[in-house]
């Protein structure tokens, strides 16, 4: 499954990796990977086959999932495909409560005493996760965990999930990105290695 993710993902270049080029974040990093995994919803093949990847570890993580939750705005989509393979309901979480109606942070299906998994669409440091999350068992219900599709792999991630509590689960990494890349020949040994000490850099912040 990382494997396959990982080649679909570099199919659609919803992640792409220029260490010659490097992007340019929202945040203002000069980065050597770019990851837009909104691609993905473009392309029906690739979307179908997230999907079922998706289902495939809800079924084996978290088998008494009660609810769908997908991060706003990136995991809406991801979880609105997998609540309806599944026949669950669904909800999104939103990055603050509304400033007007009843002010909700969580839209659609009540989370109340439920076990829920969220859907995210990547994790760096876990930040933006773990507090839709929060939310989440703000409204009463038993987050069963995170899952989303890509990780860069960063430590800081893990250190932050276990004090929160909380497992995730990724279809693909990072790492796995990069053995595909090499192994189709797409970066060489000293490109792997900007990447790879770039993550490093990402680790330390």
């Amino acid at each position: 499954m990382e494997t396959r993710t990982a080649e679909i993902l570099l199919d659609i270049n919803a992640v792409a990796l220029s260490p010659e080029a490097p992007f340019t974040w929202s945040s203002g990093i000069i980065s050597p990977i770019y990851c837009d995994n909104r691609k993905i919803i473009g392309d029906v093949p690739a979307r179908q086959e997230i999907a079922e990847a998706f289902v495939d570890v809800v079924k084996s993580e978290a088998p008494d999932a009660e609810v769908i939750a997908g991060t706003s705005t990136a995991g809406i989509p991801h979880a609105a495909f997998i609540s309806e393979r599944l026949g669950l309901p669904m909800c999104y979480v939103r990055g603050s409560k509304k400033k007007h109606g009843k002010g909700n942070q969580i839209e659609g299906a009540e989370v109340e005493g439920k076990k829920v998994v969220l859907i995210e669409d990547l994790i760096s440091t876990g930040g933006s996760s773990l507090e839709a999350a929060e939310a989440l068992k703000e409204n009463g219900a038993e987050v069963l965990a995170v899952i989303a599709i890509f990780t860069y792999g960063i430590p800081r991630a893990d250190e932050a999930f276990k004090e929160a509590g909380l497992t995730y689960h990724t279809l693909s990494t990072l790492d796995v990105l990069i053995d595909v890349s090499m192994d189709r020949g797409a970066i060489d040994e000293a490109q792997k290695e900007t990447i790879l000490q770039f993550r490093k850099a990402l680790s330390q912040k």
